[in-house]
């Protein structure tokens, strides 16, 4: 039977976040790779399942990441007539996957609705070798003692004697040990009556061990910082002291400006930044740090914010009009750019025959204030005698690509337009919803378009020479239009294959059609892309290429231009953003939480300054390279926001020095002016400069 998309996304989990990550036991990785996650968290969380990271679930508890579960397991070395002990068994996941290890399981869980969860959940699968007991893990389970291997799924500031009391000689205990900042994953073996091992295995955060009468009386005082139910600092109670540097240059500053940091790192990155006010100081800022390369990536941390349509804006007009730049290509559909390509060289947006752009969702993408007031900007600019071209290099433009070809064979070769639209009739169906055509096409009963997609690239570059002598430009739009519907119909076609391999698809067709676009305005050109930080920030500085084996356009530029590439990131702290909550969703407003404490976001807010610019090329401030060097979470809303789910949905791992080579800093933002779109409602009249 063909495999579910679940099955196919706990196979990629344990192919790149376990043995990807160092995890060589073939049990564990086997037993990993049979027990569904999907079953131990709450139903509203489901499709974050197979995220590499850790759950909220009831009781404000968590479900541990894979990779932590995977490690403790490796550590505990257990064997198939076993007996094992779980402290804190949560959802019941932990102790399922061990029960695929272990002769026998028996697991501690200390508050109820979760004891009642586990047990209707594994009972749910059959596995009948699993206890759920509640109780107090820290005084373990003596009634079932000695165990081969006891597992803790909490921190604790000391080892419960009772714990190592219960291990057989020559038992493993896997415990994460608390101290005053962090916590280290520990493994205690017990080597006598009174002896034992241990060996400690990397920082780890988890919530707190909670039991009655096991801790020694300066515990209290040890136990670190409180945490959340994700495993992450709470800032709760008095704040701690902090150390600052030069005592006397703090003290200075804050009697100067009022500006008291409340960490090293943000006062530090408070020195190195250069700040701006206004929009044209930023652009001045930036093109003095970029101008001199040939591709000048830049990024955004949402896709509905104003303030970085408005600052790439600026940027992009400054190295148009100063530096040469002549080409703009963004992450938009290739057939829709065409439309605004036109109106800024004085043409009509759209051609008899041919759709309105950028109708499909996320219609406001591009249709918003801030795009058309940018729009007007390059038409003046070409106006003036300046030539630059408004791309799209995205893949999701089926249906307006094939118009676009069968458009451009109309008119130069109508034989040729006939046997297009045979071929492009296998598409026809799904030209309104391809996402359905991915889900006919996972079956293996089902013939997919690819040859006939394929087919009629072949046919237009067999033809090149013929087609180049009626118009070189026609010629070439049309190339990249049939480019896209063979692509799109291959990454519609892997969706349901794996997310990496549909993300690595689409980033290679991304890359190759910034590749051609240099190519095709020769060899002095230069770009300026605009796409999200996921596309732009090089992925291997991130836990996209570190464990979920993506690529993408930023990566793929630096590894083929190297020095002649500039990748631009931008961030925000808090404020107001355009997106929906889930796809195909309306627009909505919603107010940006707080930026995570410990993550990049958290450390620029710290600075105290509105806006800067941060330089993160080698020869800049290397000490604060070196402490920006850490990895550390970074957040990005895509056209899609969950504020509930923040922290899974919406923050990933990098190192940003890495990952940029320059950091723009808005610590306020506000989302942009959507515009409607035809036949959603009703049309701006002077669309799309009346503005």
């Amino acid at each position: 039977m063909p495999q579910t998309q679940m099955e196919r996304q706990r196979k990629a989990m344990v192919e790149r976040q376990l043995a990807g990550r160092g995890i060589k036991d073939e049990r564990v990785l086997k037993a990993m790779g049979e027990v569904p996650r999907e079953v131990f968290v709450p139903d509203r969380l489901k499709e974050f399942a197979y995220e590499d990271s850790a759950l909220p679930i009831e009781a404000g508890q968590t479900i541990s990441q894979p990779y932590i579960v995977a490690q403790m397991l490796e550590l505990a070395e257990i064997g198939p007539e076993d007996t094992v002990l779980e402290v804190g068994a949560g959802s019941g996941y932990a102790a399922a996957v061990m029960s695929r290890l272990a002769k026998r399981v028996i697991a501690i869980e200390l508050h109820e609705v979760l004891v009642n969860k586990a047990r209707q959940r594994i009972s749910s699968l059959g596995y009948d070798n699993v206890e759920i007991v509640l109780g107090d893990g820290t005084k373990g389970w003596p009634e079932a003692a000695p165990f081969d291997a006891i597992l803790v799924a909490a921190g604790s500031p000391v080892v419960p004697p009772a714990l190592k009391e219960q291990l057989v000689v020559g038992g493993r205990l896997i415990i994460p040990i608390s101290g005053p900042t962090h916590e280290v994953l520990t493994r205690i073996r017990r080597t006598g009556e009174d002896t034992f091992e241990e060996e400690e295995h990397g920082l780890v955060a988890f919530v707190p061990l909670v039991g009655a009468g096991e801790w020694p009386p300066m515990v209290e005082n040890n136990a670190g910082p409180p945490r959340d139910p994700l495993g992450m600092p709470s800032q709760v109670g008095d704040p701690q002291p902090v150390t600052l540097g030069p005592v006397g240059a703090v003290t200075e500053l804050a009697i100067e400006t009022g500006y008291r940091p409340t960490s090293n790192i943000g006062y530090e990155l408070r020195q190195a930044a250069l700040p701006f006010d206004l929009m044209t100081d930023l652009s001045a800022i930036a093109t003095g740090l970029l101008g001199n390369r040939r591709i000048v990536m830049l990024g955004e941390a949402t896709h509905g914010t104003a303030e970085f349509y408005d600052a790439r804006a600026e940027i992009t007009a400054e190295l148009i009009a100063q530096h040469g730049f002549s080409i703009v290509a963004v992450e938009a559909d290739w057939s829709d750019a065409a439309a605004y390509n036109r109106i800024i060289h004085g043409k009509p947006a759209v051609e008899p025959g041919l759709s309105s752009p950028f109708t499909r969702f996320p219609r406001w993408m591009w249709r918003n204030d801030e795009t058309f007031h940018f729009l007007t900007r390059l038409r003046d600019l070409n106006r003036a005698g300046t030539q630059v071209s408004f791309c799209g290099l995205d893949i999701y433009g089926l249906n307006g690509s094939i118009e676009a070809v069968l458009h451009y064979l109309d008119r130069v070769d109508p034989e040729a337009a006939a046997i297009a639209r045979e071929r492009y009739g296998c598409l026809t169906p799904w030209r309104s919803d391809p996402v359905e055509y991915a889900r006919m096409a996972a079956s293996s009963t089902y013939q997919s378009c690819e040859d006939e997609a394929t087919r009629m690239l072949i046919d237009l570059l067999e033809k090149r020479v013929e087609y180049m002598k009626h118009d070189g430009s026609a010629f070439f739009d049309a190339e990249q239009n049939a480019r896209v519907v063979a692509n799109a119909e291959k990454y519609y076609r892997t969706m349901y294959r794996g997310s990496a391999e549909s993300w690595n698809l689409r980033a290679q067709h991304m890359f190759e059609t910034l590749e051609r676009l240099l190519d095709h305005h020769g060899p002095g050109s230069k770009a300026v892309v605009w796409a999200h930080n996921s596309h732009i920030g090089d992925a291997r500085a991130t836990e996209m290429g570190q464990v979920r084996g993506e690529h993408n356009i930023g990566q793929l530029a630096r590894e083929r231009w190297g020095d002649e590439v500039a990748l631009v990131g931008f961030g925000t702290g808090s404020g107001f953003v355009a997106a929906a909550s889930h796809w195909d969703g309306e627009l909505e407003i919603k107010r940006i939480r707080p930026a995570r404490p410990g993550s990049y976001e958290a450390c620029c807010h710290d600075t105290g300054l509105p806006a800067f610019v941060l330089s993160l090329l080698p020869d800049q401030r290397p000490e604060v390279i070196e402490i920006l060097s850490e990895p550390r979470l970074e957040r990005a809303i895509g056209v899609i926001y969950r504020p509930e789910t923040e922290l899974i949905s919406h923050y990933y791992t990098a190192v940003l020095p890495q990952q940029f080579d320059v950091w723009v800093w808005f610590d306020e933002t506000g989302p942009i002016t959507a515009i409607p779109a035809p036949g959603v409602t009703e049309e701006r009249e002077t669309y799309p400069f009346g503005l």
